[in-house]
């Protein structure tokens, strides 16, 4: 069911920030060449000095370890700092960024790198595109380094200023300057990524004809870009391309098609590559393994989501929430509530309680009608100082509902009070199930409309697992029906309070005023 109300979500990296800084500024300690301390050459010999022979000077001392690295942060912070306030001064109205370069007298080119990236991101590509002609017409050997340009490409097709990154590239023929393998694929890589395949294509063609063989890095990057817009059809006739060009997939390009195609829900071909990979003896990725994982939990396929499963917890590769419920819900669709008690278990081991894992195992127990393992989690939780969510709440109210233990019932209502768990729309139907077979709900609703809960806007909290077990009771069902009832415009048009819900159901009345 889908009702309105007044629903608040809360809303990373941006140009100057420290995060921009380090992203973009890596800094090279090659210059800083010291033995190792912890080498297992032997040392060499005390030296025997003549007592006539003065004391060794001190430009013959041993260089100092952690002088040397101390020195090495001190000078890369400075570089940090230095670059920050020319991110500063760049950031202002009007500045000029030609002016400043002018002013410097000349950069180096990382810091030319880190200035071009910066005002690629700030919106300010020409001026980004300027500043690299400058720089590199100072310098005859500027204009003709493929690296430097290369790397300034990467720069733009990174930012998908595909246009601005052509402009580079046709400036190296005209100059003459030998195009890389690299050059090539960041631009195929480039068109690729906002759908001009043709492009891609075209220039993969004139990549052969200027005499250079693409690498699986240059298809790998096509077929990513097929995968994302779901073109699976494209992704393998990319692949037979390769295969007849004499470029055989790496592991790396298996990886992409079993991900790829794991997310677009095509199992047989992801099975099919997966299979090839095992054949060859390639190392599949973890991030390839979750693909695979949620595509089984995804279409319900238990048995090959379980061996899986077990794959990636070996890895020891951290499970997102989504995928961990993913998994769970298909031990609840199956009915395999006890298989759900031992995942949930599993995760803790690994990652500890967090609230879905409460749920889990709450669940768990639930779906066993057990009021034993209830009551122990339930336990657990006040040993652990657990608060109680919305989610919670419901799960406790829903068992006991079902158990029919009024007694109980009544205590959870109390309790969430006690830990403002604020009710929601699946609170409302519990407690008015539970009015419809004989529980007292006066005094409850007195202290909901005492802390205006009744005048709230209608919001769903609960975890959609809950849902899954329990199903729907009365009043949720014909809460639905007569929703659905009343015009459209009119029910999208009014928020939603509880307190018009429930005298929807209960007697039948809607009223399009807010």
């Amino acid at each position: 069911m889908e009702i309105r109300g007044a629903f608040h979500t809360p809303s990373g990296i941006y140009p100057g920030s420290p995060t921009f800084l380090e992203h973009h500024l890596r800094f090279s300690c090659s210059q800083f060449c010291t033995r190792n301390r912890f080498s297992t050459t032997p040392a060499p010999l005390p030296l025997r000095l003549n007592p006539k022979r003065p004391p060794p000077s001190a430009v013959e001392s041993p260089v100092d370890d952690g002088q040397l690295h101390r020195t090495f942060l001190v000078e890369a912070f400075h570089q940090k700092r230095d670059l920050k306030a020319l991110f500063d001064e760049i950031s202002r109205t009007g500045s000029c960024p030609l002016q400043i370069l002018a002013r410097d007298g000349d950069w180096p080119f990382e810091k030319l790198r880190v200035v071009v990236a910066f005002l690629a991101d700030s919106g300010r590509a020409t001026e980004a595109l300027q500043v690299f002609y400058v720089w590199k017409n100072r310098e005859k050997s500027r204009s003709s380094s493929v690296v430097y340009y290369s790397k300034i490409i990467r720069v733009f097709c990174d930012r998908n200023l595909i246009e601005t990154a052509v402009l580079i590239f046709k400036d190296m023929e005209e100059l003459k300057v030998g195009q890389s393998v690299e050059t090539y694929s960041f631009i195929i890589h480039g068109y690729a990524r906002i759908k001009e395949f043709q492009e891609s294509r075209a220039l993969l063609t004139k990549m052969v004809e200027d005499g250079l063989l693409p690498v699986p890095e240059t298809y790998n990057g096509l077929i990513l870009a097929y995968g994302n817009y779901g073109l699976y059809d494209d992704m393998s006739k990319c692949v037979k391309m390769m295969e007849s060009a004499g470029c055989y997939p790496n592991e790396i390009t298996y990886n992409i098609l079993i991900g790829e195609f794991a997310r677009g829900g095509l199992v047989e071909r992801m099975e099919k590559f997966y299979r090839t990979m095992l054949s060859k003896r390639m190392i599949l990725q973890s991030h390839t393994l979750m693909a695979m994982l949620e595509a089984y939990a995804d279409l319900g396929i238990s048995e090959k989501m379980e061996k899986m499963y077990f794959k990636v917890l070996n890895s020891r590769t951290y499970m997102k929430d989504a995928l961990i419920r993913k998994i769970a819900n298909v031990y609840v669709e199956n009915g395999r509530f006890a298989r759900l008690g031992e995942f949930g278990n599993e995760i803790d081991r690994r990652t500890g309680r967090s609230e879905l894992l409460w749920c889990i195992l709450l669940l768990s127990s639930a779906g066993l009608l057990s009021k034993k393992g209830i009551n122990s989690i339930s336990q657990e939780m006040d040993i652990a100082k657990v608060r109680w969510s919305t989610t919670i709440t419901n799960i406790f109210a829903l068992f006991y509902l079902r158990m029919k233990d009024f007694k109980a019932l009544n205590f959870v209502f109390s309790n969430a009070i006690k830990h403002r768990a604020d009710p929601d729309m699946l609170t409302v139907s519990i407690l008015f199930d539970a009015y419809s077979i004989g529980f007292s709900c006066t005094h409850l609703l007195e202290k909901w409309k005492g802390n205006a809960y009744l005048e709230a806007a209608v919001e769903m909290r609960t975890d959609p697992l809950v849902m899954s077990t329990f199903g729907k009771g009365p009043f949720l069902l014909k809460c639905e029906k007569l929703y659905t009832a009343i015009d459209s415009k009119a029910r999208e048009k009014k928020l939603w309070k509880y307190i018009d819900i429930i005298r929807l159901v209960l007697y039948g009345q809607f009223s399009e005023c807010q």
